[in-house]
């Protein structure tokens, strides 16, 4: 059988029924927080079209890296991941409180039949005969009763639209838990590919230590150099081969976490052969206020910070009467077939109003007690509200700096190549000495491996600041959820 996730779209759809069956709490006024949040960001380095505020939030930012096999995981991943899966069923039991919570606020009707017979014996009285005098009869019943609690003060539908909230929250951390998941992904399948990129810089190298090895032992043999430099030669070879296989270790262990983020077995046989160089546009950052609209999980921090408001307006509501209805009417009979004549039934309606006198302070407790869970959910909103605008100028900030080290690693890879192209001219002209062609080969291989890191980095950042600001910007594209 085939397990699928709860779809996104469908997840909304049931929230949208469900706020339309129950008036959503309102959202908290970000003014409670107290944050002095400016007009743009501290760090503008990212972007020069920062200021267009205009661009359309996208769901299906990862093809902007115009990788296919990438979309192609992402959408395994978005299908197969367990803790994705795990998510939308918090999502369903949310929804499923909803309506638990909701239900009070109807009448309740409850069809009953009963049957039974029974025994009695007469003691004392002066019947004649041997034994005990005794009756037996059989009775049944049939009726249908209703209770329904009048919310005069508000408490039920308090209890309801806090439940509401709680669905709203799950939705968002669903919406989070998605977006999470795809950026997950995307920086695993960029850390393969640098992972081949690494363990192809570091094979070659190995081979062109194995050559210079060669060289160095055929001009040994003719006395042309010294043993010293044979050793030397031999050393840089097998540390050459020790990074090699741990560059191997490496991708196997970046391509067994891209298969379990995409939900199948960790074989490690995916093939990551891609390019780092990859063309980032520009990103619209928006408002630093934007993000208490657009980041899903600072909209499920709110959403909490809604619900416990309302069970301590529920709470608050406990403190008052409660009034109630009942009635209930049906027939009974010794004879089941009396059950359908009108000449047996029976009927009673009734009123109940309940005030509580004395319970030894646990419903002002109660209050209290909600007061403080509200207090709580305030204060984790507002520090992931902190947390949020400082991810977002740090990765901003991050950006051009990530993007001046590559230019410079770029050209100290560049340069370090030539060094080591010269040195090895210049040993073989007996000119310098081996120490500065290991040297020049070692350098050329610690910037190039460098440099192939920093745009791994840049990657990673660029995803990092996505996430960090809910999504991407621009024109979207076509997604089936």
């Amino acid at each position: 059988m085939k397990h699928r996730s709860l779809p996104l779209s469908c997840a909304i759809a049931a929230t949208l029924l469900a706020a339309c069956a129950s008036d959503p709490p309102p959202r908290v006024d970000d003014a409670e927080l107290q944050i002095d949040v400016p007009a743009d960001w501290s760090a503008r380095a990212a972007s020069a079209a920062n200021d267009d505020q205009d661009a359309q939030l996208r769901s299906d930012w990862w093809k902007q890296f115009g990788d296919e096999r990438l979309d192609r995981l992402v959408a395994a991943g978005l299908e197969h991941n367990r803790d994705l899966r795990a998510s939308a069923a918090r999502l369903q039991a949310a929804a499923a409180a909803h309506r638990i919570a909701g239900g009070p606020l109807l009448p309740e009707l409850d069809l009953a039949f009963d049957a039974n017979r029974s025994r009695r014996v007469f003691i004392g009285f002066p019947f004649g005969g041997g034994g005990v005098p005794s009756s037996t009869f059989t009775t049944y019943g049939l009726s249908l009763g209703v209770r329904w609690e009048l919310d005069i003060w508000g408490r039920l539908s308090s209890a309801d639209r806090a439940a509401l909230a709680d669905q709203e929250a799950a939705l968002h951390d669903l919406q989070a838990a998605r977006l999470s998941l795809v950026a997950q992904i995307c920086r695993a399948w960029f850390a393969a590919v640098e992972a081949r990129e690494q363990l192809a810089l570091a094979e070659a190298t190995a081979e062109a230590f194995e050559r210079t090895l060669a060289d160095v032992r055929d001009r040994f043999r003719r006395g042309v150099r010294p043993a010293l430099e044979v050793h030397q030669a031999a050393t840089n070879l097998a540390n050459a081969e020790a990074n090699t296989a741990q560059r191997r270790e490496l991708l196997q262990r970046a391509l067994r976490q891209l298969d379990v983020l995409v939900g199948r077995y960790p074989d490690g046989a995916f093939d990551a052969t891609a390019s780092l160089d990859v063309t980032l546009d520009d990103v619209p950052a928006g408002l630093p206020a934007d993000l208490l609209l657009r980041r899903p999980d600072l909209r499920a921090a709110e959403r909490r910070v809604a619900a416990a408001g309302c069970r301590v307006d529920s709470a608050r509501a406990a403190l008052w009467p409660k009034l109630a209805l009942t009635a209930s009417g049906g027939t009974t009979s010794t004879d089941l077939e009396d059950l359908v004549d009108s000449d047996f039934r029976v009927w009673s309606v009734g009123a109940n109003l309940l005030e509580p006198l004395f319970r030894g302070g646990a419903l002002r407790a109660e209050v209290a007690r909600q007061q403080a869970v509200r207090a709580e959910a305030f204060a984790n909103y507002g520090s992931a509200v902190l947390r949020a605008f400082g991810e977002v100028e740090d990765i901003l900030a991050t950006e051009q700096q990530l993007q001046q080290r590559r230019a410079h690693l770029s050209d100290a890879a560049r340069h370090a190549a030539q060094a080591r192209d010269l040195a090895r001219e210049r040993w073989q002209l007996g000119l310098t000495d081996f120490l500065a062609v290991a040297d020049g080969q070692r350098q050329a291989f610690q910037t190039e491996s460098a440099r192939i890191t920093i745009t791994r980095q840049r990657l990673d950042n660029r995803i990092d600041l996505l996430l960090a600001l809910g999504g991407g910007y621009g024109e979207q594209e076509n997604e089936s959820e």
